[in-house]
């Protein structure tokens, strides 16, 4: 089943590639006037006051408005493309430091380029303790070993690189930026700030021993994109490790939910009928989703009535009205409640209580949730939600996501330049109700060294259960 479900989305994500291509490279070459840039600048900066839950929750006014002025300032050109008018904007978005309130890497502007036979850094970093350890070598470069620290690029420290970096990527704090740093590829962030470049000099410590190496950039699509996996998991598994342990990846929180209630349903109807003393869920490397999947698949854990958040707070506003008028079943309740308020109002959404499934169905052995910093937003708010109802034991590391967060995204576009603002117009608060501007804590705290193809993670956790149990 798993398998099968791999094949089809690498067969998707080639087909969306190649969509990808075919409009990228029209409207990557498009150019804006300055003072279309200018004025978008100006709606973008209004438009995030009116539609943010909280723009200034992790941010001051003074702060972001600083950064605005500045980026402001470097609109000198008469005219920009679309990749130079995405840097500045994200430089101002970014200043929130709010995940979800973000414009996202410039696909369009970086496919064409990789389809033009664009070239890129080669080596792909995870970040642990403050170092740069390289996880991918895809050079031709066979002297710079996997788990070598990156010291250097071109003469720019390692740290500098990632500060001119940083400004592209929104984030409540700095691990949740290293952690979409390493999700995204140091490769095709290099590009976006750095431009095109056939060599680099990088400076490597390996074994406490100091080198530089040359290497020669590699082709964006068919030497990088097209070999690759994401560190993101979207497929969805049900295995054995052993006769007493069951290992379940529910997957992205997304997609068809009645394929997706489908799987949860024949996952647990197997585990029901081989009766494993222990279930792992695994929510690492997860892009989170919408709570109708993760509550489904707590629904499964669970041994009384629960809630996925505790207090959900919402804001509307005129571009989120419009935006529900066009795209939302008006009728329901939730987007009745957006058109019923008066713009600028802050209101509660009270969710209810979710059933757990008949006492039949329902898993009633020990539960362990992996989690680590690339469980995001729904993962994580599902991580806090079972870890506060006391449904299972949290294992792995720190999420970099808050489980208390400004999320529940809608998105709208500039006027003049078409691009596309995604904002939080919510806040949730996770069930315990406690909100320390921490991530999801592990109950027993294993670490993953490089994000790699080991998994010291589960390994090191069926080792704790056999020889505990």
């Amino acid at each position: 089943m798993a398998d099968t479900k791999v094949f089809n989305i690498h067969r998707v994500k080639h087909f969306l590639v190649f969509i990808s291509c075919l409009l990228g490279l029209q409207i990557s070459a498009q150019q804006f006037s300055r003072s279309a840039v200018l004025s978008d600048l100006e709606y973008l900066r209004s438009s995030l006051e009116a539609t943010h839950f909280d723009l200034y929750a992790y941010t001051s006014k003074k702060a972001f408005e600083e950064n605005y002025s500045e980026v402001r300032k470097q609109i000198k050109s008469d005219s920009l493309t679309l990749l130079e008018v995405i840097n500045l904007f994200q430089r101002v978005v970014s200043r929130a430091n709010n995940a979800h309130t973000r414009i996202v890497f410039p696909v369009q502007p970086y496919i064409a380029y990789a389809e033009s036979g664009g070239r890129v850094f080669p080596l792909e970093v995870a970040i642990e303790n403050g170092k740069a350890l390289v996880r991918k070598n895809w050079s031709t470069n066979a002297s710079i070993p996997i788990g070598a620290e990156l010291k250097a690029i071109n003469g720019m420290p390692i740290d500098e690189v990632f500060r001119e970096i940083y400004p592209q990527i929104s984030a409540e704090r700095l691990y949740f930026k290293n952690a979409q740093l390493e999700g995204f590829t140091l490769p095709r962030f290099y590009w976006q700030v750095f431009g095109e470049q056939q060599e680099f000099q990088v400076e490597i410590v390996h074994n406490g021993r100091h080198s530089t190496q040359e290497l020669k950039a590699i082709k964006a699509m068919e030497e990088f994109e097209m070999k690759r996996d994401d560190i993101l998991k979207r497929d969805r598994d049900l295995v054995y490790p052993s006769n007493s342990t069951a290992y379940l990846r529910p997957g992205e929180f997304g997609g068809e939910e009645d394929l997706y209630r489908q799987f949860i349903d024949s996952a647990f109807a197997d585990i029901h009928a081989k009766m494993p003393d222990n279930l792992i869920i695994d929510l690492r490397n997860n892009p989170g989703g919408d709570d109708a999947f993760s509550d489904y698949l707590v629904s499964y854990i669970a041994d009384k009535p629960f809630k996925w958040a505790s207090r959900f707070q919402l804001k509307t506003n005129d571009i989120l009205k419009e935006h529900v008028r066009q795209t939302k079943d008006t009728t329901e309740a939730y987007w009745k409640s957006v058109l019923a308020h008066k713009s600028g109002a802050v209101y509660e959404f009270d969710f209810g209580y979710h059933e757990p499934q008949p006492q039949d169905k329902r898993y009633n052995g020990r539960v362990y949730v992996l989690v680590n910093r690339h469980s995001y937003s729904q993962a994580a708010v599902t991580a806090s939600q079972i870890q506060d109802y006391g449904f299972g034991q949290i294992v792995g590391e720190e999420t970099a996501e808050f489980p208390n967060l400004y999320a529940s995204i809608f998105s709208y576009k500039l006027p003049e330049t078409g691009i596309n603002v995604d904002v939080s117009k919510g806040k949730i608060q996770r069930v315990s109700g406690t909100d320390n501007k921490m991530g999801v804590i592990p109950d027993i705290r294993i670490k993953d060294h490089l994000l790699d193809e080991n998994d010291e993670v589960l390994d090191g956790l069926l080792k704790q259960i056999e020889n505990k149990f």
